[in-house]
């Protein structure tokens, strides 16, 4: 009974074991490959799939999701021989299962030469200064060919990226010199620019200013000018409405002649002819008497009967 107990349990193993082998399990956005005595037969999909134990095998499980790859930096050769690291990330996904495993030996190792290849040519035909500023021509070129490429292997290159492009460090430093100029350059004139508006603006006040004192000064004149014609105007009115005499015009002429002489500068002064005339007519007006009426039979006071001009007399300076 023991050997039949041993062969029971030997099958049910067996038996266990071809179960577990015809049935597969395949994962959602995954896909295997079923390869009969060494030759490929079909591709399981996602769900569960039957297949002959010890007939069937699963040559390979592929994962149909985005694959996100980052490369490491390589050195590429501008076209004015300056020397670049530039990392790279591609975006692929496998879209025929069966090309991905029997067109291309390792489809990530192939990819990541292709982009090596590929960059070293695109780069090769640019300078320093285009392959920093054109980001996205590279990338576009890059995947263009990347895709055209990988078509036949089953790929789907969906996106290339220029993660860092890293010049020389000489390169560098002359950059950051260039920029630091520029800089203190673009400073300076607007520095400059702006002195020179507030030299300006400073003038155009400076300019309006005196516009504005010179408008006012005039109307001021203008003004003080109109108001002595006035008062000049109200006197004559007022001295021809009250009919003055002759004695009334000699008293305001005699108060008038000391104002001729005032001011420290004035040495020399000039009595006029008609003063005689005036005090002719003053006196009478007051009657004859002290010496102002004593001389009043005189015609000036230059001793002659006719006066035919001015005449002169020094000022007493004031020392």
């Amino acid at each position: 009974m023991e050997p039949v107990i041993i062969v029971l349990i030997i099958l049910v193993v067996l038996v266990f074991i071809a179960l577990i082998k015809t049935i597969q399990v395949i994962p959602q956005a995954s896909a295997a490959i079923v390869e009969r005595f060494g030759r490929y037969t079909r591709t399981l999909n996602a769900g569960l799939n039957i297949v002959v134990p010890f007939i069937d095998t699963i040559r390979n499980r592929i994962d149909l999701r985005e694959q996100v790859v980052p490369f490491p930096p390589q050195p590429v050769i501008t076209q004015d021989n300056l020397v670049v690291n530039i990392d790279t990330v591609i975006y692929y996904q496998v879209t025929d299962a069966r090309a991905a495993t029997y067109e291309v030996a390792s489809y990530i190792q192939a990819i990541e030469q292709l982009t090596v290849t590929t960059l070293r040519n695109i780069i090769g035909g640019m300078d320093l200064e285009r392959t920093l500023t054109s980001r996205e021509e590279i990338n576009a070129a890059l995947r263009g060919v990347l895709d055209e490429a990988t078509g036949k292997w089953g790929i789907r290159v969906n996106r290339v990226e220029l993660k860092a492009i890293e010049p020389p460090t000489s390169i560098q430093d002359s950059m950051e010199k260039q920029m630091r100029a520029d800089r203190d350059k673009r400073a300076a004139i607007l520095t400059a620019e702006g002195t020179r508006q507030a030299a300006i603006l400073t003038a155009e006040g400076e300019k309006q200013s005196q516009i504005l004192r010179a408008e006012g000064e005039a109307k001021a004149a203008a003004l003080r000018a109109e108001g002595e014609a006035q008062a000049v105007r109200t006197v004559f009115e007022a001295i021809h409405a009250g009919d003055p005499d002759q004695k009334l015009l000699s008293y305001q002429y005699l108060q008038m002649l000391p104002k001729i002489a005032e001011g420290d500068a004035n040495k020399l002064w000039i009595v006029p002819s008609e003063i005689g005339d005036a005090l002719k007519g003053l006196s009478g007006a007051m009657g004859n008497f002290g010496p102002l009426g004593g001389g009043s039979g005189t015609n000036g006071s230059s001793g002659n009967g006719n006066s035919s001009g001015p005449e002169r007399r020094e000022k007493p300076s004031i020392d």
